[in-house]
């Protein structure tokens, strides 16, 4: 029976090892929702709805803050170029 769970977690881990940064973000923001959902939603009496319900709130907060570090990667980007264009 162990064997049998270290071949799964080790299944699933070595389908994460080649995602973007926007799909690890994601998928980290879906299950830390899930799991909070789960627990918010079993002390209301439905643990399953309160994981969907946090899957799809922490989906999409984990693609907001994606959106949010790639447009501060942008900007440093685009200063740093501003900055190596006007030496002198």
């Amino acid at each position: 029976m162990n064997s049998r769970v270290l071949i799964l977690v080790c299944i699933g881990l070595a389908g994460c090892s080649d995602m973007t940064s926007t799909q690890q973000r994601a998928l980290s923001g879906t299950t830390i929702g899930a799991a909070g959902g789960a627990v918010l939603g079993a002390i209301g009496g439905n643990a399953a709805l309160g994981a969907a319900a946090g899957a799809g709130a922490g989906l999409v907060g984990g693609l907001i803050y994606d959106s949010t570090k790639k447009n501060q990667e942008a900007a440093y980007q685009q200063g740093y170029s501003a900055g190596t264009q006007s030496k002198p």
